[in-house]
């Protein structure tokens, strides 16, 4: 044990150290690094599980790429269709990273009831359809069954079974309008099997997931005929090398937009998570930076006789301000200890307890998720104690202007 960490133990442990004028500028230091890492903690689980929240969203209703036709059609209903036979389908081998593809179709028709309607879009899916993202927001009922080739179960939303008073086993009647407006439209009696909500309601409000036969039908197209495909890929990181790349081996009639082109609003909005993450780490990190340099000027004031004492005793300058950064990181170390236990309590009371609500209409989600990885938690600490005691490495120099002689001399 070197001498200056044992010095620095004996003062930690002292009631004189405890007890002494310094006290009270100690705790207030270490109470800043312990309200510091709690605010970065639930800013960087907060900030990145609601980008992941949001993200899984949108990739649960349209995949992470939608390969279409080439047209002028800026709504959600699949107008033309295109053919099942692809070389990408029903496996993308020629690009990696592509974990999944599923045919789907839209079409728009309004939901009628004795007293109310409501206009919504019919997503068709096959047998293929992917239901992994819609198990976690089934909230009653059970997933519809397509394998066989014609079923009139329906998965609805809960926002729009309140807004009709629909409950599960209930039947309704949707209207599907023909191209030719003198022709009667079409009109498909559903069985509701299942009730979802996915937290964002933009896209509850508009979707219903039926059996994809139901579009082609109504659009007289081909049973190989369906309007879209969508893609899952294995990295949403590699989102646009990977969205390049299906493009590249698409035929030239084909179109194929990521998610993030697709709803760039939404992505840019979520982007500014990351800095406002970044600013807070910064603000935090230097508020504590502060306050640990001036609990160790006050520490250095304090002990101003035992440094000019040490000197006279042959030791040197940076032996003294190793002395203090030994005290120092002490104390950070202590703040850290709290700052993780207050932090992750309450980051794990909300990830299970649901604590804090948030508005769907603004924030997509209905309460604020939270991201924990030890990964980040471990980085945070680390880099936390070493930026405050670089910080310190500056005012622990005033030492070297400590006279032993002045230092020792008693009025």
């Amino acid at each position: 044990m070197n001498y200056e960490y044992f010095i620095a133990k004996r003062i930690i442990g002292s009631r004189a150290y405890k007890s002494s004028v310094s006290a009270p500028i100690i705790k207030i230091g270490i109470a800043a690094i312990t309200i510091g890492i709690v605010v970065m903690m639930i800013a960087i689980a907060t900030g990145i599980g609601l980008q992941q929240k949001i993200r899984d969203k949108v990739v649960a209703f349209n995949g992470h790429v939608t390969i279409t036709n080439y047209d002028s059609n800026n709504s959600q209903e699949s107008l033309y269709p295109i053919s099942i036979n692809q070389d990408f389908y029903p496996e993308f081998k020629s690009v990696e990273g592509i974990k999944h593809v599923q045919a789907v179709a839209a079409k728009f028709g309004v939901i009628r009831t004795e007293t109310d309607f409501e206009g919504a879009y019919l997503k068709g899916v096959g047998a293929d359809y992917d239901w992994s993202y819609f198990k976690e927001f089934l909230i009653e009922g059970r997933l519809p069954d397509f394998t066989k080739k014609w079923s009139e179960e329906v998965l609805i939303s809960e926002y729009l079974a309140n807004r009709l008073k629909f409950k599960l086993g209930d039947t309704f009647q949707m209207v599907f309008a023909k191209d030719d407006p003198e022709k009667l439209p079409n009109i498909i009696t559903f069985n509701i099997v299942g009730i979802y909500n996915s937290g964002f309601q933009d896209l509850d409000a508009q979707y219903l997931i039926g059996n994809i036969r139901h579009i082609q039908r109504i659009n007289k197209w081909e049973d190989d005929q369906v309007g879209s495909f969508e893609v899952y890929i294995d990295d949403y990181n590699q989102i646009q090398q990977t969205g390049i790349a299906i493009y590249q081996n698409t035929p030239s009639t084909l179109n194929s937009q990521t998610i993030t082109e697709k709803y760039a609003s939404i992505f840019e909005w979520i982007g500014i998570f990351d800095t406002n993450i970044y600013g807070i780490i910064g603000i935090m990190i230097l508020v504590a930076g502060i306050n640990m340099i001036t609990a160790l000027l006050v520490l250095i004031l304090e002990r101003t006789q035992m440094i000019g004492i040490l000197k006279a005793l042959g030791s040197n300058n940076w032996s003294i301000r190793k002395l203090f950064l030994y005290n120092a990181s002490y104390l950070i170390l202590l703040g850290l200890f709290w700052g993780n236990l207050i932090g992750l309590g309450l980051l794990f009371a909300q990830k299970y307890l649901k604590l804090f609500p948030l508005d769907p209409s603004v924030y997509y989600v209905t309460e604020a998720p939270v991201y924990i990885n030890f990964g980040y938690i471990v980085a945070l600490n680390i880099g936390t104690l070493l930026l405050c005691l670089f910080m310190l490495l500056v005012p622990s120099y005033i030492i070297t202007k400590i006279s032993p002689v002045k230092a020792i001399r008693f009025e």
